[in-house]
Protein backbone atom coordinates (compact mmCIF):
# COMPACT_ATOMS: atom_id res chain seq x y z
CA UNK A 1 0.00 0.00 0.00
CA UNK A 2 1.54 3.31 -1.06
CA UNK A 3 1.70 6.33 1.19
CA UNK A 4 -0.94 8.38 -0.61
CA UNK A 5 -3.50 5.58 -0.46
CA UNK A 6 -2.80 5.05 3.25
CA UNK A 7 -3.15 8.78 3.86
CA UNK A 8 -6.46 8.82 2.03
CA UNK A 9 -7.82 5.88 4.04
CA UNK A 10 -6.73 7.38 7.35
CA UNK A 11 -8.10 10.79 6.48
CA UNK A 12 -11.45 9.33 5.41
CA UNK A 13 -11.62 7.24 8.60
CA UNK A 14 -10.97 10.27 10.83
CA UNK A 15 -13.56 12.41 9.05
CA UNK A 16 -16.11 9.59 9.18
CA UNK A 17 -15.46 9.09 12.90
CA UNK A 18 -15.82 12.80 13.64
CA UNK A 19 -19.06 13.02 11.62
CA UNK A 20 -20.55 9.96 13.31
CA UNK A 21 -19.51 11.28 16.71
CA UNK A 22 -21.24 14.59 15.94
CA UNK A 23 -24.41 12.92 14.62
CA UNK A 24 -24.75 10.62 17.62
CA UNK A 25 -23.37 12.99 20.24
CA UNK A 26 -26.74 13.16 22.02
CA UNK A 27 -26.68 9.39 22.39
CA UNK A 28 -23.34 9.38 24.22
CA UNK A 29 -24.76 8.27 27.54
CA UNK A 30 -22.23 8.49 30.41
CA UNK A 31 -24.32 6.03 32.41
CA UNK A 32 -24.14 3.45 29.60
CA UNK A 33 -20.38 3.94 29.24
CA UNK A 34 -20.03 3.55 32.99
CA UNK A 35 -21.88 0.22 32.83
CA UNK A 36 -19.64 -1.01 30.00
CA UNK A 37 -16.52 -0.18 31.99
CA UNK A 38 -17.79 -1.60 35.29
CA UNK A 39 -18.86 -4.85 33.61
CA UNK A 40 -15.41 -5.26 32.09
CA UNK A 41 -14.01 -6.31 35.46
CA UNK A 42 -10.21 -6.34 35.61
CA UNK A 43 -10.05 -4.89 32.10
CA UNK A 44 -12.07 -1.83 33.15
CA UNK A 45 -9.13 0.64 33.24
CA UNK A 46 -7.94 -0.45 29.79
CA UNK A 47 -11.43 -0.24 28.34
CA UNK A 48 -11.98 3.21 29.82
CA UNK A 49 -8.66 4.49 28.50
CA UNK A 50 -9.40 3.02 25.06
CA UNK A 51 -12.76 4.84 24.99
CA UNK A 52 -11.01 8.08 26.04
CA UNK A 53 -8.33 7.72 23.37
CA UNK A 54 -10.88 7.04 20.63
CA UNK A 55 -12.96 9.93 21.95
CA UNK A 56 -9.98 12.25 21.67
CA UNK A 57 -9.38 11.21 18.05
CA UNK A 58 -13.01 11.65 17.09
CA UNK A 59 -13.87 14.81 19.03
CA UNK A 60 -15.94 13.32 21.85
CA UNK A 61 -16.52 15.78 24.73
CA UNK A 62 -13.41 15.38 26.87
CA UNK A 63 -14.96 16.93 29.95
CA UNK A 64 -17.61 14.18 30.10
CA UNK A 65 -14.98 11.46 29.87
CA UNK A 66 -12.82 13.13 32.53
CA UNK A 67 -15.76 13.42 34.93
CA UNK A 68 -16.57 9.76 34.25
CA UNK A 69 -13.00 8.76 35.07
CA UNK A 70 -13.29 10.48 38.43
CA UNK A 71 -16.59 8.77 39.18
CA UNK A 72 -15.26 5.34 38.23
CA UNK A 73 -11.77 5.32 39.66
CA UNK A 74 -11.59 8.05 42.27
CA UNK A 75 -9.55 11.26 42.38
CA UNK A 76 -6.03 9.81 42.32
CA UNK A 77 -6.14 6.77 40.04
CA UNK A 78 -8.84 8.49 37.99
CA UNK A 79 -6.54 11.45 37.34
CA UNK A 80 -3.78 9.10 36.20
CA UNK A 81 -6.09 7.25 33.80
CA UNK A 82 -7.66 10.45 32.48
CA UNK A 83 -4.38 12.25 31.97
CA UNK A 84 -2.62 9.27 30.42
CA UNK A 85 -5.47 8.48 28.02
CA UNK A 86 -5.93 12.13 27.03
CA UNK A 87 -2.21 12.47 26.35
CA UNK A 88 -2.05 9.27 24.28
CA UNK A 89 -5.04 10.47 22.27
CA UNK A 90 -3.41 13.86 21.79
CA UNK A 91 -0.16 12.21 20.68
CA UNK A 92 -1.96 10.03 18.12
CA UNK A 93 -3.89 13.03 16.77
CA UNK A 94 -0.63 14.98 16.47
CA UNK A 95 1.11 12.13 14.61
CA UNK A 96 -1.84 11.56 12.29
CA UNK A 97 -1.98 15.24 11.35
CA UNK A 98 1.76 15.32 10.75
CA UNK A 99 1.63 12.17 8.59
CA UNK A 100 -1.42 13.27 6.63
CA UNK A 101 -0.88 16.95 5.97
CA UNK A 102 2.41 18.39 7.25
CA UNK A 103 4.10 18.21 3.83
CA UNK A 104 1.11 19.81 2.14
CA UNK A 105 1.01 22.60 4.71
CA UNK A 106 4.73 23.23 4.25
CA UNK A 107 4.25 23.65 0.50
CA UNK A 108 1.04 25.67 0.52
CA UNK A 109 1.21 27.99 3.49
CA UNK A 110 2.37 31.55 3.20
CA UNK A 111 1.63 35.04 4.39
CA UNK A 112 -0.13 35.38 7.73
CA UNK A 113 -0.64 31.63 8.21
CA UNK A 114 3.07 31.06 7.73
CA UNK A 115 3.80 33.78 10.30
CA UNK A 116 1.40 32.14 12.73
CA UNK A 117 3.01 28.73 12.31
CA UNK A 118 6.47 30.26 12.70
CA UNK A 119 5.39 31.99 15.90
CA UNK A 120 4.07 28.73 17.32
CA UNK A 121 7.22 26.87 16.34
CA UNK A 122 9.49 29.51 17.87
CA UNK A 123 7.80 29.10 21.23
CA UNK A 124 7.85 25.31 21.00
CA UNK A 125 6.90 23.57 24.24
CA UNK A 126 6.03 26.91 25.84
CA UNK A 127 3.18 27.36 23.37
CA UNK A 128 1.95 23.83 24.09
CA UNK A 129 2.14 24.50 27.82
CA UNK A 130 0.20 27.75 27.47
CA UNK A 131 -2.59 26.19 25.41
CA UNK A 132 -2.91 23.25 27.81
CA UNK A 133 -3.16 25.53 30.82
CA UNK A 134 -5.28 28.11 29.03
CA UNK A 135 -7.57 26.25 26.59
CA UNK A 136 -8.04 28.97 23.96
CA UNK A 137 -8.94 26.38 21.36
CA UNK A 138 -10.89 23.10 21.57
CA UNK A 139 -8.58 20.39 22.90
CA UNK A 140 -9.28 17.83 20.16
CA UNK A 141 -8.88 20.33 17.31
CA UNK A 142 -5.68 21.75 18.79
CA UNK A 143 -4.09 18.29 18.86
CA UNK A 144 -4.43 18.00 15.09
CA UNK A 145 -3.49 21.64 14.47
CA UNK A 146 -0.21 21.34 16.39
CA UNK A 147 0.71 18.31 14.30
CA UNK A 148 0.91 20.63 11.29
CA UNK A 149 3.72 22.62 12.91
CA UNK A 150 7.37 21.68 13.35
CA UNK A 151 7.12 21.43 17.13
CA UNK A 152 9.12 18.47 18.43
CA UNK A 153 6.94 15.43 19.15
CA UNK A 154 8.76 14.77 22.43
CA UNK A 155 8.33 18.37 23.61
CA UNK A 156 4.68 18.30 22.58
CA UNK A 157 4.01 15.05 24.43
CA UNK A 158 5.82 15.94 27.65
CA UNK A 159 4.35 19.45 27.80
CA UNK A 160 0.86 18.06 27.15
CA UNK A 161 1.11 15.54 29.99
CA UNK A 162 2.59 17.94 32.52
CA UNK A 163 0.51 21.03 31.82
CA UNK A 164 -2.83 19.28 31.50
CA UNK A 165 -2.38 18.01 35.06
CA UNK A 166 -4.10 20.92 36.89
CA UNK A 167 -7.26 20.67 34.79
CA UNK A 168 -7.25 16.88 34.96
CA UNK A 169 -7.02 16.94 38.75
CA UNK A 170 -9.85 19.45 39.10
CA UNK A 171 -12.32 17.80 36.72
CA UNK A 172 -11.51 14.26 37.89
CA UNK A 173 -12.16 15.30 41.46
CA UNK A 174 -15.40 16.95 40.39
CA UNK A 175 -16.52 13.66 38.84
CA UNK A 176 -15.60 11.85 42.03
CA UNK A 177 -17.61 14.36 44.09
CA UNK A 178 -20.61 13.87 41.82
CA UNK A 179 -20.59 10.16 42.51
CA UNK A 180 -20.12 10.72 46.24
CA UNK A 181 -23.08 13.08 46.31
CA UNK A 182 -25.27 10.62 44.40
CA UNK A 183 -24.38 7.70 46.70
CA UNK A 184 -24.45 9.63 49.96
CA UNK A 185 -20.72 9.53 50.69
CA UNK A 186 -19.21 10.95 53.88
CA UNK A 187 -17.86 14.48 54.33
CA UNK A 188 -19.54 15.57 51.12
CA UNK A 189 -19.55 19.26 52.08
CA UNK A 190 -15.80 19.33 52.71
CA UNK A 191 -15.13 17.42 49.49
CA UNK A 192 -17.38 19.78 47.52
CA UNK A 193 -15.51 22.78 48.93
CA UNK A 194 -12.22 21.23 47.88
CA UNK A 195 -13.61 20.64 44.38
CA UNK A 196 -14.69 24.29 44.13
CA UNK A 197 -11.25 25.39 45.32
CA UNK A 198 -9.55 23.27 42.65
CA UNK A 199 -11.80 24.71 39.96
CA UNK A 200 -11.07 28.25 41.18
CA UNK A 201 -7.34 27.58 41.00
CA UNK A 202 -7.66 26.23 37.44
CA UNK A 203 -9.78 29.25 36.46
CA UNK A 204 -7.15 31.62 37.91
CA UNK A 205 -4.24 29.99 36.06
CA UNK A 206 -4.86 31.92 32.80
CA UNK A 207 -4.31 35.21 34.63
CA UNK A 208 -1.02 33.97 36.03
CA UNK A 209 0.11 32.69 32.63
CA UNK A 210 -0.87 35.90 30.87
CA UNK A 211 1.09 37.88 33.45
CA UNK A 212 4.18 35.69 33.01
CA UNK A 213 3.92 35.90 29.20
CA UNK A 214 3.81 39.67 29.16
CA UNK A 215 7.55 39.88 29.10
CA UNK A 216 9.92 41.74 31.41
CA UNK A 217 8.90 45.24 32.48
CA UNK A 218 11.18 48.24 32.53
CA UNK A 219 10.65 51.28 34.73
CA UNK A 220 10.41 54.72 33.13
CA UNK A 221 13.36 56.04 35.14
CA UNK A 222 15.55 53.12 34.02
CA UNK A 223 14.56 53.68 30.41
CA UNK A 224 15.40 57.37 30.66
CA UNK A 225 18.82 56.56 32.11
CA UNK A 226 19.57 54.11 29.32
CA UNK A 227 18.47 56.56 26.65
CA UNK A 228 20.57 59.32 28.21
CA UNK A 229 23.53 56.93 28.10
CA UNK A 230 22.95 56.62 24.32
CA UNK A 231 22.40 52.87 24.44
CA UNK A 232 21.34 51.27 21.16
CA UNK A 233 17.70 50.63 22.13
CA UNK A 234 14.72 50.56 19.82
CA UNK A 235 11.85 52.40 21.51
CA UNK A 236 8.85 50.95 19.69
CA UNK A 237 5.71 53.02 20.14
CA UNK A 238 2.71 50.84 19.29
CA UNK A 239 -0.05 53.45 19.58
CA UNK A 240 -1.92 54.87 16.62
CA UNK A 241 -0.46 57.72 14.57
CA UNK A 242 -3.07 60.06 16.09
CA UNK A 243 -2.04 59.15 19.64
CA UNK A 244 1.64 59.33 18.73
CA UNK A 245 1.22 63.00 17.80
CA UNK A 246 -1.50 63.65 20.37
CA UNK A 247 -1.54 65.27 23.78
CA UNK A 248 0.87 62.80 25.37
CA UNK A 249 3.40 63.21 22.60
CA UNK A 250 6.17 60.65 22.07
CA UNK A 251 9.76 59.99 23.08
CA UNK A 252 12.35 61.57 20.81
CA UNK A 253 13.90 58.96 18.52
CA UNK A 254 11.12 56.43 19.05
CA UNK A 255 9.72 54.39 16.16
CA UNK A 256 6.00 54.39 15.49
CA UNK A 257 4.57 50.98 14.56
CA UNK A 258 0.91 50.61 15.58
CA UNK A 259 0.02 47.30 17.19
CA UNK A 260 -2.59 46.74 14.46
CA UNK A 261 0.18 46.75 11.83
CA UNK A 262 2.95 45.07 13.79
CA UNK A 263 2.43 41.52 12.57
CA UNK A 264 2.39 42.53 8.91
CA UNK A 265 5.42 44.85 9.22
CA UNK A 266 7.50 42.86 11.65
CA UNK A 267 10.17 42.24 8.99
CA UNK A 268 11.08 45.94 9.30
CA UNK A 269 12.52 45.16 12.75
CA UNK A 270 14.79 42.29 11.68
CA UNK A 271 17.94 44.24 12.56
CA UNK A 272 16.83 44.19 16.20
CA UNK A 273 16.40 40.42 16.57
CA UNK A 274 19.32 40.29 19.00
CA UNK A 275 19.22 43.91 20.17
CA UNK A 276 17.19 45.47 22.99
CA UNK A 277 13.64 46.61 22.18
CA UNK A 278 11.26 48.38 24.53
CA UNK A 279 7.59 48.59 23.62
CA UNK A 280 5.58 51.56 24.80
CA UNK A 281 1.99 52.81 24.60
CA UNK A 282 -0.26 54.98 26.78
CA UNK A 283 -0.02 52.57 29.75
CA UNK A 284 1.28 49.07 29.09
CA UNK A 285 -1.67 47.11 27.65
CA UNK A 286 -0.94 47.43 23.94
CA UNK A 287 2.79 47.27 24.54
CA UNK A 288 2.35 43.94 26.40
CA UNK A 289 0.57 42.46 23.40
CA UNK A 290 3.29 43.79 21.11
CA UNK A 291 5.99 42.27 23.30
CA UNK A 292 4.28 38.86 23.22
CA UNK A 293 4.17 38.97 19.43
CA UNK A 294 7.83 39.96 19.17
CA UNK A 295 8.90 37.22 21.58
CA UNK A 296 6.95 34.65 19.54
CA UNK A 297 8.82 35.79 16.44
CA UNK A 298 12.18 35.15 18.10
CA UNK A 299 13.24 38.64 19.24
CA UNK A 300 15.71 38.02 22.03
CA UNK A 301 15.56 41.12 24.26
CA UNK A 302 12.11 42.66 24.55
CA UNK A 303 10.95 44.80 27.46
CA UNK A 304 7.68 46.59 28.20
CA UNK A 305 7.68 50.17 29.49
CA UNK A 306 5.68 50.08 32.71
CA UNK A 307 2.76 52.54 32.52
CA UNK A 308 4.22 53.92 29.29
CA UNK A 309 3.73 57.53 28.26
CA UNK A 310 1.46 58.17 31.24
CA UNK A 311 4.36 57.81 33.68
CA UNK A 312 6.80 59.45 31.24
CA UNK A 313 4.65 62.61 31.24
CA UNK A 314 3.99 62.51 34.97
CA UNK A 315 7.74 62.57 35.62
CA UNK A 316 8.07 65.62 33.36
CA UNK A 317 10.41 64.09 30.81
CA UNK A 318 10.60 65.84 27.40
CA UNK A 319 8.37 64.73 24.56
CA UNK A 320 7.90 65.52 20.91
CA UNK A 321 4.66 66.05 18.99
Amino acid sequence: MNKKLLQLILFASIIAGIILGYIYRDQLDPAAMQNWVVNAGAAAPLLFMLIYIIGTLFFFPGSILTLLGGALFGPVIGTFYNLTAATIGAMLSFLLARFLAADWVKQKTGGRLKQLLSGVENEGWRFVAFTRLVPLFPFNLLNYALGLTKISFSQYSIATYIFMLPGAVAYTYLGYIGKEAATGGEDIVQKAMLALTLLAVVAFIPRIINYLRRGPMIDIKILKQRLDANEDILVLDVRTAIDYAGEQGHIAGSTLLPIEELEQRIAELKHYLQKPIVTICRTDRKSSKAAQLLIKQGFADVNIVKMGMTDWNQLGYPVEF
